[in-house]
């Protein structure tokens, strides 16, 4: 019999994660799965029960939670000989990687997904010998992401990080960063850095409409130059789709970037804190199969 294991944040969604498990194992279960429920606790308890199903040669699980729930599932991957299947049920805040794979933000949409055939090797990203599937960050505007609080998130959703980054333009607009990638180097101040995989970050479907999940790049962005002004500037191309062509942008795609500064300073890595720079950030091209609706891209 096929084995699935639904590793679920019981804080994600309050009371209706509960609900949404039942309906998970009872979808499940009609599909022919002997299913398996395991319910975090604790930091890097969804890593941990992901590579007991790695070792145990299950054939899916399903991350039931937000995006840091997702982060912590896809290490359990890393150095597996068997890499099981990937659902996704969002019941985060922005829940960037399931816009990005076309999986409903509705769970009950998305649990209904889990009967697809369809599946997609999609690319992780590598940090410092962590996976990551979205976006790292780093500079001034990325230690204010780690700043807005789960309060914030319910209430203002994707304009709660708008708030904390002009704030924080304010009181510490950059950062002298080295970037380094390919063969070129780019040396300058800047108060914000991001490597993002897809095309959706911090709830922002156009930051790179061209991007997709199994292209085998990094999409990288470099702010300079940034007032109040000028975010305001940025934002209005962000919104429109054309970020990478504003004048205090620097865009390219790489496979490889390292990021490094004098002073000390913070990352964010799919919406949760990370570690201070230095950075190796590496592609892993069409590492892990997602499970997606039929009719995505």
């Amino acid at each position: 019999m096929k084995k699935a294991m639904v590793i679920v944040n019981p804080s994600s969604g309050k009371e209706e994660s509960l609900q949404h498990v039942r309906n998970v194992e009872e979808i499940l279960r009609e599909q022919g799965y002997a299913v398996t429920v395991e319910e975090t606790a604790q930091e890097l308890d969804a890593t941990r029960f992901c590579v007991t199903a790695c070792q145990e040669t299950y054939d899916l699980v399903v991350s039931l939670g937000g995006d840091g729930t997702l982060h912590e599932t896809i290490n359990g991957f890393m150095d597996q000989d068997h890499r099981p299947k990937l659902g996704v049920i969002p019941l985060g805040t922005v829940n960037d990687f399931a816009r990005a794979l076309q999986i409903p933000l509705s769970p009950e949409l998305a649990i209904r997904t889990l009967t697809s055939a369809r599946v997609k090797a999609v690319d992780m990203g590598l940090l410092n010998g962590r996976m990551f599937a979205n976006v790292v960050a780093t500079g001034s505007l990325a230690e204010s992401l780690s700043a807005v609080s789960s309060d914030d998130k319910s209430m203002f959703g994707t304009f709660a990080y708008i708030k904390e980054g002009m704030k924080e333009l304010i009181n510490h607009p950059a950062h002298p960063l080295i970037v380094r990638y390919d063969d070129k180097t780019w040396e300058g101040e800047s108060p914000l850095f991001l490597a993002a995989l897809t095309n959706s970050v911090g709830g922002f479907e156009k930051l790179v409409p061209g991007a997709a999940v199994d292209d085998g790049l990094l999409h990288c962005f470099i702010f300079k130059n940034l007032n109040i002004l000028n975010t305001v500037t940025a934002s209005i191309s962000l919104f429109l789709g054309n970020l990478k062509d504003h004048k205090d942008v620097v865009y390219f795609t790489a496979k490889h970037v390292s990021v490094s500064s004098a002073e000390s300073v913070s990352t964010n890595v799919d919406g949760e804190e990370g570690p201070s720079l230095p950075i190796e950030v590496r592609i892993l091209p069409r590492h892990i199969e997602v499970i997606v609706p039929e009719e995505s891209e």
